[in-house]
C-alpha cells in the first residue's frame, strides 16, 4: 500500500542520512560530542527501521555507525593507536557481518508455544540485531565518558561470545540433526494430537483462527495449531492452551506433523495450504472464516480438500452458481457455530424511536473485483442515521488500515460520530472501543445492521433482525442475483439516492421480516438453538473417528 511504502522510504532515508552524517562529523571535524550524539540518533533510526522493515539489510549503515563511534572513542582517549579499540573494531565488524545470516538461520528453525520445550537459539538469534544496536549505544556512551578501551573490548567480546554460541548451535542443528526431530517433535509425540489447525495469512489475520479455537477445544481431543508466519505464534498461543508451532520450512512441517494426527482443518485458501495438503495420510477439511456471498467464498481451490464444512445449503449453491464443480459428498452442512451466542429476536421491532444500528464496512480487497467497501460513500448514510436519532456502532474490517484512503475515510466517520456523541450524548461506539467488542456483542447490542457484502451479514442473519446491504458495484437488479443474501435485506445504492427509503424499511416498516427466516435456514442450517454448535462438533468428531469405528457404526 502507498502509505506503507512512504513510511518505509522515510525510514530508509533517515537511517542512511544519520549514519553518513555521524561518520562525516566524527571523521572530518572535531565535534566529537555532536558526532556521538548523531551516532546514537542513527542507532535509534536503525532500530525504528528494523520494526518497520523486519529483515532489512542494514549492514552498511551499522558498519558506518560502528566506525564513527570507534573514531570518536579514539579521539576521546587521545592515546594514538589503541590495541583494545583495534580488537573491538574487528569484533564489531564480525558481529555486523554475522547478525543478518544468524537471524536468517534462526528464523528457519521450528518454534513452539504452549509446549514444555525451550528452544533458546532461534529466540537469541532473532534478538542479535537488537543486541548489536544496544552494544553500539553502550560504546557511544563509554566514548562520551572517555572510559578505558578495555571496557569497550569486554562488552564487545561478551556479545561476540553469545553470537558464536548461537552460530555453533545453529550449525549443529543444520549439519547434525537429531534422529526423529528436535525437542519440539518429541514434545508433540508425547502430546499425541489427533488433529491440527493449519494457518497461513497476511499480518493481522489471526481472528480467522481465534474464532474457531473455542469450538476446536470443545471437540475434546488433543490438537495443535500450525502457523507459517512468525508474527502469529504469540497472539494465537495467548488465545489457547493447545500447542502452537511455527513451521518456517517444509522440513519443519515434516517434523511437526507427528504420526498421531488424522485430520487437518483450514480457515482460508492461503497459497501455503498446499504445503499441508501434501500429507495424504490426513483428512483435509476447509472451515472458512466466515460465510458470505463474496467471490472468494466460492474459490475453486476448495476442491483440493477432502471435506468442505459449510454453514448451510446456500454455500453449496454458491459454488454451483459460480460454475465451480465440486462433488456433493465433499460438502458437510454444520451451521456457523460462532453465532450460537447471538440473541434471537423472534418478533420484528418496528418504529423504534432511538434504534442502535451496527455499521460494518468491509475492506477494499486484494483486487478491484472484490472491492465491496462502502467507506467512500458512508458519510451521507451516517448523517441520515443521526438525523433519525440512531446510535451507531462503527466496526470496520481489521484490514481497513492497509489502504490509506480507507483509513482516512474511517477517520472522518469516526470524528463525525465523536462530535455527535459530545453534542447529543448518544453513546456511539467507535475506534478502539468497537474493536474491543466481539461481533456477537455488537450484534446483540444493535437493532439493525448496515453492511457491505461480507460474512457479517450471515452472522447477523441468525438474530432475525433487519439488515441493509450496500451495492457498491451499482449493479441494480443484478446485485441480488450475484449476492442472494441481499434478497432478504434492503439494498442501498452506491450513490445513496435511496437511503431514506431504505432506512424507513430497515427501522420502521420492515416488510421482509418473514422472508428472513427462510433465508436464515438456507444460509445457517436448521439446527436447534439450544444445541446449535453440536452440528459442527459431531461432524468434526466423525472425521476423527477411525475408519473401523465408522464401519462398525454403519447399519447393515
Amino acid at each position: 500500500m502507498r502509505g506503507d511504502l512512504v513510511r518505509k522510504l522515510a525510514a530508509r532515508c533517515l537511517t542512511i542520512g544519520l549514519a553518513v552524517l555521524a561518520f562525516v562529523v566524527l571523521a572530518l571535524t572535531g565535534a566529537t560530542g555532536w558526532g556521538l550524539a548523531l551516532a546514537v540518533a542513527a542507532l535509534a533510526a536503525t532500530a525504528a527501521e528494523q520494526r518497520i522493515r523486519p529483515g532489512a539489510d542494514l549492514v552498511a549503515e551499522t558498519t558506518l555507525i560502528a566506525a564513527a563511534i570507534l573514531v570518536g572513542y579514539a579521539r576521546r582517549l587521545d592515546e594514538g593507536v589503541n590495541l583494545a579499540l583495534v580488537v573491538t573494531g574487528l569484533v564489531l565488524l564480525g558481529l555486523v557481518l554475522l547478525v543478518g545470516p544468524l537471524r536468517t538461520a534462526g528464523s528457519l528453525e521450528i518454534r513452539a508455544a504452549n509446549l514444555p520445550v525451550r528452544a533458546w537459539t532461534p529466540l537469541v538469534a532473532d534478538q542479535l540485531g537488537t543486541a548489536l544496536l544496544g552494544l553500539l549505544a553502550a560504546l557511544a556512551l563509554a566514548a562520551a565518558l572517555a572510559l578505558p578501551a578495555g571496557v569497550a573490548l569486554a562488552a564487545s567480546l561478551l556479545v561476540g561470545a553469545g553470537a558464536c554460541a548461537v552460530a555453533l548451535d545453529l550449525a549443529r542443528r543444520r549439519f547434525r540433526p537429531r534422529a526423529g526431530g528436535g525437542p519440539v517433535a518429541a514434545a508433540l509425540r508425547r502430546h499425541r494430537p489427533e488433529f491440527l489447525l493449519y494457518f497461513s495469512a497476511p499480518p493481522g489475520s489471526e481472528y480467522q483462527v481465534t474464532m474457531w479455537l473455542p469450538y476446536l477445544e470443545r471437540i475434546g481431543r488433543p490438537f495443535l495449531v500450525v502457523v507459517r508466519e512468525p508474527e502469529f505464534l504469540a497472539p494465537i498461543a495467548a488465545a489457547t492452551d493447545a500447542p502452537v508451532v511455527y513451521c518456517p520450512t517444509l522440513g519443519a512441517m515434516d517434523e511437526a506433523l507427528v504420526p498421531s494426527l488424522r485430520v487437518a482443518f483450514y480457515v482460508n485458501h492461503g497459497a501455503k495450504n498446499s504445503h499441508c495438503v501434501r500429507f495424504t495420510q490426513l483428512t483435509h477439511v476447509q472451515l472458512h472464516h466466515g460465510d458470505s456471498d463474496k467471490a472468494p467464498s466460492a474459490n475453486p481451490v476448495s476442491g483440493i480438500f477432502d471435506r468442505i464444512f459449510v454453514a448451510g445449503q446456500a454455500a453449496i449453491d454458491r459454488y454451483a452458481r459460480a460454475g465451480v464443480q465440486i462433488p456433493a459428498d465433499k460438502f458437510v452442512v454444520v451451521g456457523r457455530p460462532q453465532v450460537e451466542s447471538i440473541e434471537v429476536r423472534p418478533e420484528p421491532a418496528r418504529g423504534l424511536a432511538h434504534p442502535t444500528v451496527l455499521y460494518t464496512p468491509t475492506w477494499t480487497g486484494h483486487h478491484a473485483d472484490a472491492d465491496y467497501c462502502s467507506l467512500p460513500v458512508a458519510e451521507r448514510l451516517l448523517q441520515r442515521l443521526l438525523e433519525r436519532g440512531a446510535t451507531v456502532i462503527l466496526r470496520a474490517h481489521p484490514y481497513t488500515a492497509q489502504n490509506p484512503a480507507s483509513a482516512r475515510q474511517l477517520g472522518r466517520l469516526t470524528e463525525l460520530l465523536v462530535v455527535d456523541r459530545a453534542r447529543t450524548g448518544r453513546q456511539h461506539v467507535v475506534g478502539a472501543a468497537a474493536r474491543e467488542l466481539s461481533l456477537t456483542e455488537c450484534v446483540n447490542s444493535s437493532d439493525a445492521l448496515v453492511s457491505d457484502v461480507s460474512g457479517v451479514i450471515s452472522d447477523f442473519l441468525y438474530s432475525g433482525k433487519p439488515y441493509a446491504v450496500t451495492d457498491m458495484g451499482d449493479e441494480g437488479e443484478r446485485f441480488v442475483e450475484r449476492f442472494p443474501l441481499a434478497g432478504s435485506g434492503y439494498v442501498l445504492r452506491r450513490d445513496m439516492s435511496n437511503v431514506d427509503d431504505v432506512l424507513t424499511a430497515l427501522l420502521d416498516t420492515d416488510p421482509l421480516a418473514e422472508a428472513r427466516w427462510a433465508t436464515r435456514r438456507r444460509y445457517l442450517g436448521d439446527f436447534p438453538a439450544e444445541s446449535y454448535a453440536e452440528a459442527f462438533l459431531a461432524a468434526a468428531r466423525r472425521e476423527l473417528a477411525p475408519a473401523e469405528t465408522l464401519t462398525a457404526s454403519t447399519p447393515a
